[in-house]
């Protein structure tokens, strides 16, 4: 019997999960992230090995930041200095000998979330709050691609924001005023100091305007049935915080309709999920 993995390589930590033929995930592993690429590569080495346990694979797929290029498999991580240009999907199918997958982490967090969360809607957006900010947007059961590809950038949006300490909302893309610099977890420490879990309702109720702002942008330009949010910052404000972000979304959205605002049903996996998704199924070429 093959199985299939999944690499969830994000900005802190690695998952890494071994699937059967049905997506269901038999095991999985966690570590840390480093500042070194080698290093990181062979951590994912090992954390494959470790949940392959011998048997034959069938396939790999990967989530990782952007931008990158899911065709050939280079990935450039934004939150990831150490790696630029790397040749991932050189480097894991010489290395493994199966074939390998790569997608921007929030296009397969999107993946994960329609196949693994039950999702109905035709037009499904999914986003994620964590280390970065970012979406996929699920159209007809497919990823949607901008020009030549590109990858929509939701975190990099200009938001009417409001913010105690506006000298901190600084983007790590070089540009002003991005909603990722106010609600992601980099950005919140930026601003206020301190992790997400330790703000007060104050600062949550601060950060949850900005990123209704931000729900508020993309209904009225994506016009989704239904929008979903993950990632550390948003499971860790949980029902509450993203709520009063759709309660802000709502009062400033004009002739477009509302869509449906809730949080992920699969709270850590979905991108996890996803990759096994894409481990099993390909990518549309």
């Amino acid at each position: 019997m093959s199985v299939f993995i999944g690499l969830d390589i994000g900005g802190t930590k690695f998952l890494v999960g071994a699937a059967d033929g049905e997506g269901h995930i038999l095991r999985r592993t966690r570590a840390a992230t480093s500042t070194d690429l080698k290093q990181d590569l062979e951590t994912l080495h090992w954390m494959i090995a470790d949940v392959a346990q011998g048997e034959k694979i069938g396939g790999m797929g990967a989530a990782i930041g952007g931008p990158l290029d899911w065709q050939r498999g280079v990935v450039s991580p934004l939150h990831q200095p150490a790696w630029r240009d790397v040749p991932l999907k050189q480097i894991m199918e010489e290395r493994w000998q199966c074939p390998f997958r790569v997608d921007v982490d929030t296009n397969i967090a999107a993946l994960g979330e329609y196949t693994a969360g039950a999702v109905k809607a035709q037009r499904f957006l999914y986003i994620t709050v964590s280390t970065g900010m970012g979406g996929g947007l699920i159209s007809d059961g497919r990823i949607y691609r901008g020009m030549g590809d590109a990858h929509p950038e939701i975190g990099h949006q200009s938001v009417d924001f409001r913010c105690s300490n506006p000298a901190g909302v600084q983007c790590e893309c070089g540009v002003s005023n991005c909603l990722e610099a106010l609600v992601s977890g980099n950005g919140i420490r930026r601003i206020y100091g301190k992790p997400a879990e330790q703000l007060s309702p104050a600062e949550w109720d601060e950060v949850a305007y900005n990123l209704g702002q931000g729900l508020r942008n993309a209904a009225a330009l994506y016009a989704p049935d239904l929008i979903r949010l993950g990632g550390g910052v948003a499971v860790g404000g949980g029902e509450q915080f993203i709520q009063r972000a759709a309660d802000v979304m709502r009062a400033h959205l004009r002739i477009v309709p509302p869509p449906a605002v809730e949080l992920s049903r699969l709270g850590y996996d979905t991108a996890l999920l996803g990759a096994v998704t894409i481990a099993i199924h390909g990518l549309e070429e």
